[in-house]
């Protein structure tokens, strides 16, 4: 059987991380996330008691919630089935080289009506620069290659969590625009956030400076201001869903509906014509 190619390149990821570790990770993305996740905890009438994590930053996230288990964003998660009531996937399921399989993971990890809660990166994020990138490389040099990772559109978000045997599937973004000085001040930022590129496919030399250079004007084209700053967006997808359990709401049986629809509505059914 031939192995599927792998997106991400594990390794890499792990170096990019490390090295914003040691810099001083540039961490604003993790902490509206942290506040994504806390809202929608909040509108949860319940509370959790045995939390995990899944990170590749866990000293934020262990700060930020002591009480969980804190577990690396491993292709193998570090897991016992069943063990937990709350489970966060918390901005690493972007660089997972099998989305569902990490998720199909973080349910089995979860007790019957426990709770699978994801936030990561959706595919509206950096759209601009990679247009950039792309454009400009095609170019200069005269073809394209790997730079940023691609990242799943919101409408396909809730198909991953009912693959992966999850009731009550729940997808939704948050857009977060940032501003830069420059192309290369959000770059700088990328590199500190440990968001580098780590595609498995990715150019293993430096990248051509008359190809970042026309990377950077057209990407002042499409999101300068007045003020010579760029506007960047970063996408947040949080995704949520609940470990099946018989207490949970059940969809009715099709053809057990007890009123008809046009009786609800107040208004009068028309039939349809041969």
């Amino acid at each position: 059987m031939t192995e599927m190619p792998r997106l991400t390149d594990r390794s890499a990821l792990m170096r990019n991380r490390a090295r914003a570790t040691r810099q001083g990770p540039a961490l604003f993305l993790h902490e509206a996330a942290l506040d994504e996740v806390q809202d929608r905890l909040s509108m949860v009438n319940r509370s959790f008691t045995k939390p995990a994590v899944v990170t590749g930053f866990p000293d934020f996230w262990a700060k930020a919630l002591p009480e969980a288990r804190i577990v690396p964003d491993d292709e193998v998660l570090a897991l016992e089935p069943g063990a937990h009531d709350l489970v966060i996937h918390a901005m690493a399921l972007h660089w997972a080289n099998d989305p569902v399989g990490q998720i199909i993971q973080c349910r089995r990890a979860l007790q019957p009506d426990g709770l699978f809660l994801s936030v990561a990166f959706g595919g509206q994020t950096l759209a601009p620069l990679r247009t950039a990138l792309a454009e400009a490389e095609s170019q200069v040099a005269g073809g394209l290659s790997p730079r940023v990772a691609p990242m799943a559109e919101i409408r396909d978000t809730g198909a991953l969590l009912q693959r992966a045997g999850l009731a009550l599937p729940v997808a939704d973004s948050v857009p977060l625009r940032v501003s830069y000085a420059d192309t290369l001040a959000l770059m700088r930022d990328l590199r500190a956030m440990g968001e580098g590129n780590a595609l498995a496919q990715r150019l293993r030399h430096p990248t051509r400076r008359t190809v970042m250079a026309r990377a950077a004007a057209i990407h002042a084209e499409l999101t300068g201001d007045t003020d010579g700053r760029i506007t960047e967006t970063f996408e947040l997808v949080v995704l949520t869903g609940w470990a099946p359990d018989d207490s949970q709401p059940q969809p009715l049986r099709p053809g057990s509906a007890q009123t008809r629809l046009a009786d609800a509505l107040g208004t009068k059914e028309t039939k349809l014509g041969d």
